[in-house]
């Protein structure tokens, strides 16, 4: 296996940015104006924009130069702490490879009480505190601390971290998530991975294991069963669909053999759950693969459907997803 200390011994590289770059710069115009980015380009052939102040997600990916992700009509967001209410997420959400759905509800906005819980709650809003880039061992490290916390109520604290191979082409995400208040916290998080064109079209596959559960979350959505795994060319004003797979292995992937190539991702146990996003609309033409604790139906109706996990006061909970790209 070929690693940099070795080539540099060997005479091939005299300087470790021929096999990866790593920089920060920040975006100077547009929505985005203001929002840093963490730019990784290895060996492998993956270039990965990491936004840290947008919860630390990942914008987008190229694959031996060629696009992986899904980048909505918003484009890039600038850094904000406060979150759009109501259908406003619409005129905001940007896609990108990841965006993290949290910490405290997932899916459709809702009232919890006193407590307001927009769509897909507020994780991507918040920056990043102790972000922390480097090259360790042949490794790309990106990591840093994620906080969403209320006066008199919930402090969550998510370390993240990702590590990147630099002769590889593959993205490891591990998050901690620990419960720094002194009252039980009910928790949801959504690893929202939005793949699009050119991996997204009509000679595209999506490959899940045989044994599952399938269950259409809309009437439009169940008459696409047997169809969930098929892609047809853009349709206008199509109605998105959405999935939830479970009693599965925890891997999917998307492959095209029209660009040779094929994406893999997998996830840890302790997300039972995958939703899969198929919008076939035009213009917003996206296929989202999201592992996630939750069945996305916001707070109140995940706690009335027992489906709204709780960390006690100091408890931690890891989760992983590991999204990987390569030949068919």
């Amino acid at each position: 296996m070929e690693n940099m200390k070795q080539l540099m011994k060997d005479g091939y590289l005299c300087n470790s940015q021929q096999a990866c770059t790593l920089r920060r710069f920040t975006l100077d115009e547009g929505k985005a104006r203001g929002a840093q980015v963490i730019e990784v380009v290895t060996a492998g052939g993956l270039q990965i924009d990491f936004m840290p102040d947008s919860g630390l997600d990942i914008g987008q990916v190229r694959y031996k130069g060629v696009n992986m992700s899904w980048i909505s009509k918003n484009g890039c967001d600038a850094p904000r702490a406060d979150m759009p209410f109501e259908n406003e997420f619409l005129k905001y959400f940007p896609g990108g490879l990841l965006y993290t759905g949290g910490l405290r509800s997932t899916g459709p906005a809702n009232r919890d009480g006193d407590e307001w819980h927009p769509l897909h709650g507020r994780f991507h809003g918040l920056s990043a505190e102790q972000v922390c880039a480097r090259v360790e061992d042949d490794v790309v490290v990106v990591s840093g601390v994620i906080r969403e916390t209320s006066l008199f109520g919930h402090v969550l604290e998510m370390k993240r971290e990702y590590r990147v191979p630099v002769f590889g082409s593959e993205i490891r995400l591990s998050d901690t998530l620990t419960n720094l208040a002194h009252a039980p916290q009910e928790y949801a998080v959504l690893y929202h991975c939005n793949f699009g064109w050119p991996l997204v079209s009509e000679d595209a596959h999506v490959e899940l294991p045989e044994q599952r559960r399938t269950t259409p979350r809309t009437p439009f959505a169940e008459t696409g069963l047997g169809l969930e795994t098929t892609f047809v060319k853009p349709v206008p004003n199509e109605e998105e669909r959405v999935f939830f797979h479970e009693d599965m292995e925890h891997c999917a992937a998307i492959f095209n053999p029209k660009i040779n190539t094929r994406m893999t991702i997998t996830w840890s146990d302790n997300l039972p759950i995958l939703s899969h996003w198929r919008s076939m609309a035009s213009g917003d033409y996206v296929c989202g693969l999201e592992p996630s604790n939750t069945y996305i139906m916001g707070r109140v109706n995940e706690r009335a459907n027992g489906t709204l996990p709780t960390l006690a006061p100091f408890e931690s909970v890891s989760t992983a997803v590991t999204i990987k790209f390569g030949e068919v």
